[in-house]
């Protein structure tokens, strides 16, 4: 896969994105997953934005078109498989709520990469790279 070029420090970027998809595995498929927030449909809230970053955050790495296809058919995958894992544990129940507020999550994340969000990495990079050299 094609990184983008302008980023210094894509394996950086690449490791802490798996570890974040590693979290959001580990937080769906726990039989206690953490509380974030506690509103009314707090927990569609959670994974829309959840979903968002993985999507912004990936599409910031990788430049080609054909590879961000490849991520939202990914992440909405990934989505729909741990929504039904949940489902056939005895400790989490399957919502396709939950699945529609990921793959919103994912739409709205690949939208946003086409904008100025999507240079939030390299913009960090820049910061960064400032801050080492005073």
């Amino acid at each position: 896969m094609k990184l983008r070029s302008p980023l210094k420090f894509p394996k950086l970027w690449l490791t802490i994105g798996f570890l974040m998809i590693a979290v959001v595995v580990y937080s769906s498929l726990t039989p206690t997953p953490p509380q974030i927030a506690s509103f009314p449909q707090s927990d569609k809230f959670v994974h829309f934005v959840t979903y968002l970053i993985l999507m912004l955050w990936f599409a910031q790495i990788y430049s080609l078109k054909t590879i961000h296809l490849l991520l939202f058919v990914g992440f909405v995958s990934m989505g729909i498989v741990l929504e039904f894992l949940q489902g056939m544990s005895q400790q989490r129940s399957f919502e396709y709520l939950d699945m529609l507020a990921n793959s919103s999550g994912v739409l709205l994340g690949l939208i946003l990469a086409k904008t100025p969000m999507g240079t939030c990495l390299l913009v960090l990079e820049k910061i960064l790279m400032h801050f080492e050299k005073s």
